[in-house]
């Protein structure tokens, strides 16, 4: 299995495919936009994980902020456990976030350690880009 835009999201979902019992994952923006998937799923199927995916994480920072009876919270994961296997959530600090599914023989603790190893490779990666001017070029 690989991941179905091979450029730019390969590298970061591909190693979430290698642990045992992972079916598929997703690459979005915070805001529900799919930037890569898998090949188990489809384009719609990965557009509608993507868009479900981006309301479950407001919907647990909204829920996490109650609790703590504050205005904000982060989320740093979810997981959701079903009868079909576990799904795990993890945003990065920079607006994308990496979604993973797992049959119920997957072993969270290796599943959560990839996807979070994945998420700080994100971050590095957004951290040595080079700053862009405000015409799209490089700084002056």
């Amino acid at each position: 299995m690989t991941s179905r835009d091979a450029g730019e999201t390969a590298w970061v979902l591909d190693p979430v495919l290698q642990v045992p019992h992972v079916l598929a994952a997703v690459l979005l923006t915070r805001d529900g936009l799919a930037t890569g998937y898998t090949d188990r799923l489809s384009q719609a199927s990965a557009e509608r994980v993507a868009a479900i995916t981006s309301t479950v994480q407001g919907a647990c920072r909204a829920a996490a902020a109650a609790f703590a009876d504050r205005e904000r919270a982060e989320v740093r994961q979810v997981v959701i456990e079903s009868d079909h296997g576990y799904v795990l959530i993890v945003p990065t600090d920079h607006g994308t976030c990496v979604a993973a599914y797992g049959d119920p023989e997957v072993r969270l603790d290796l599943l959560a350690h990839r996807v979070h190893s994945q998420v700080a490779r994100l971050g590095e990666k957004a951290m040595a880009a080079a700053p862009r001017g405000s015409d799209g070029g490089a700084p002056a």
